[in-house]
């Protein structure tokens, strides 16, 4: 998925069998927020990005591209 072009954070959290309303509670952020970030309409600041890398167990570097 990733390599058809797929946000990261969505891949990832797909892969991991988390809902946007888990990932989100867990890295501290808003589900709306979460959307967001997967569609590209914000980026997210470096400690946020860090948050769901640290929830998904991947690295930060395969969350930003």
């Amino acid at each position: 998925a990733l390599l058809d072009g797929g946000n990261p954070i969505r891949v990832w959290r797909e892969h991991r069998g988390l809902s946007q309303q888990e990932l989100a509670a867990v890295a501290g952020i808003s589900p709306s927020y979460l959307s967001q970030l997967e569609t590209g309409k914000r980026t997210g600041t470096a400690e946020v990005l860090s948050a769901i890398a640290k929830t998904l167990q991947v690295d930060l570097d395969e969350l930003v591209s």
